[in-house]
């Protein structure tokens, strides 16, 4: 991106997300090719989408493929169901999904753990029609709790998600308050204080929301975030967010985390979808 300043800081810390990036290749070449291209941290999805518990085996590869990349690991979806497809998520509905969901608990948490993972989504779920809300909201609770309580036990945070209502017209965290009052609700209920908000500005703008607004009212609660230019969910510069000057007023807010790059590369290889971040910006510092 000509002109850009991105380079210029030597605080920021980005990851690059291996499900919506490099997925071009099959998942146990993605560590590499994101170190082949600078990164030296990276974010998943929950990889296996039909099974909250895979085989060992599984497990096993993907740590060996991330730990001989030479990256870090540092955020992972619990399992949510079709996830790229039509779920959102799996801990507030009734039934085979929120078993599916507390079986991936402690899963997902020691494969984080094994890794130095210190960051776990849970993804909220889509409403189900014929289910009350309020039925699926004390389900999510009692799910959130679970996951909460498995992050502590591996020193990691829990990161409540808001996502956006084009997009996800099932999914009931469509704004920055509604994220951060789950949040709130399973702080309270474990008293552990390990949930925190996770922002992703792509979303939010998509949303309609006040971005200046939500980061200094939400700053201190947030424990991840994630970025992509709005429209078009592709990399910064191809879209119209002011994505450089949100990321420094998070800074300002006191924001010191990951930087999650959570977009789509377009009609080009991922390798090449990182020309608006200098080279020396992207290994984490």
């Amino acid at each position: 991106m000509p002109g850009s300043e991105w380079g210029t800081s030597t605080e920021r810390r980005f990851n690059v997300n291996l499900s919506i990036l490099f997925t071009e290749l099959p998942l146990l070449e993605r560590p590499a090719a994101a170190a082949a291209a600078g990164f030296t941290a990276v974010e998943l999805w929950w990889p296996w989408v039909d099974s909250p518990t895979p085989e060992r085996s599984e497990l096993d590869a993907l740590k060996k493929a991330i730990e001989d990349a030479g990256v870090q690991l540092t955020g992972l979806n619990f399992y949510a169901g079709q996830l790229p497809g039509p779920d959102r998520g799996a801990l507030s509905i009734p039934g085979a999904e929120s078993e599916r969901f507390r079986a991936n608990i402690d899963v997902a948490a020691d494969f984080a753990r094994s890794l130095g993972c210190k960051a776990l989504n849970a993804l909220y779920g889509n409403r189900v029609e014929g289910v009350e809300a309020a039925e699926q909201d004390a389900l999510a609770l009692e799910n959130l709790v679970l996951a909460a309580r498995a992050a502590d036990r591996i020193g990691a945070i829990l990161l409540i998600e808001t996502l956006n209502q084009p997009e996800s017209p099932l999914y009931p965290l469509v704004s920055a308050p509604a994220g951060v009052a789950v949040v709130d609700r399973v702080n309270e209920a474990t008293g552990l204080g390990n949930a925190r908000f996770l922002m992703d500005l792509y979303h939010l703008s998509m949303n309609g929301e006040d971005l200046p607004s939500v980061i200094e009212r939400y700053a201190a609660k947030t424990g991840h975030v994630q970025i992509a230019d709005n429209p078009g969910r592709g990399a910064p510069g191809t879209g119209t967010l002011p994505l450089e000057d949100l990321l420094g007023r998070l800074r300002k807010a006191g924001y010191e985390g990951w930087v999650g790059l959570e977009y789509k590369p377009g009609d080009r290889p991922s390798a090449a979808a990182f020309d608006w971040l200098p080279a020396e910006a992207r290994a984490a510092r």
